[in-house]
């Protein structure tokens, strides 16, 4: 990822805007009305106020930041220039999260941890990558060069260069365009597991009870047997 200063980065930044939104007429309708334009400035500042040790004057333009954009950038996070957060509201993004150079980020996308890692926490979103609406990636890995997260995924694993991920837990379904056939991959799904355990559990106590049952039986004939005689 080529770094730039902060003023070139906000040039590309707004020319960013007016090529992926035709609804942006000019650069200045765009620079007045565009709630992710304004946030990558602010960025911009309290980023370099974050690298200057300057941490709590950093947090606190990064709070005013989220009150008035709806946006959620950590001055610690390493953003690219040329990106695009389209109508932004609720994208958060960690501390550790890095984001290359022509990125596309819609709303509702979170890049974050899982909680159980230590040092870099959140992910590295190399050139070029489009995460869609609501989709969450979490953990320190990459997602690679030019690929597509589409609406709702969620993301826990590597993403390869020029993929697109789809579901819950995300699935490579394409590479460079080309259809994936084996979609067997290794990634957890929680809900299947969860699932199969409650499945496992309802035969053992279905065996209990028929055990339980037929020694219930067993005990009662002899007993009315004693009552005949």
């Amino acid at each position: 990822m080529k770094k730039l200063n902060s003023f070139k980065a906000i040039r590309r930044d707004l020319d960013a805007v007016m090529r992926h939104d035709p609804a942006a007429r000019n650069k200045f309708e765009a620079a007045l009305c565009y709630s992710g334009f304004h946030a990558l400035i602010m960025y911009r500042f309290f980023h370099f106020l974050y690298v200057h040790r300057y941490f709590l004057l950093a947090r606190i333009l990064s709070g005013l930041t989220r009150f008035f954009t709806g946006i959620e950038i950590h001055p610690g996070a390493n953003i690219g220039s040329g990106v695009f957060i389209d109508h932004g509201a609720g994208v958060v993004i960690g501390e550790t999260a890095v984001i290359g150079n022509d990125v596309i980020i819609y709303q509702g996308v979170t890049l974050g941890g899982t909680g159980k890692d230590k040092g870099k926490r959140h992910p590295t979103i190399e050139d070029g990558v489009m995460v869609c609406s609501g989709a969450k990636v979490l953990g320190p890995f990459t997602v690679g060069t030019g690929a597509k997260i589409g609406a709702g995924s969620i993301v826990l694993n590597e993403v390869p260069p020029h993929a697109t991920v789809v579901g819950c837990p995300g699935r490579v379904v394409r590479i460079a365009g080309k259809r994936v056939d084996d979609l067997s991959q290794d990634l957890p799904d929680p809900v299947e597991d969860e699932i199969k355990e409650l499945k496992a559990r309802i035969s053992h106590l279905e065996e209990l009870l028929g055990v339980a049952t037929a020694n219930g039986e067993k005990s009662d004939k002899p007993a009315a047997n004693d009552a005949t005689e």
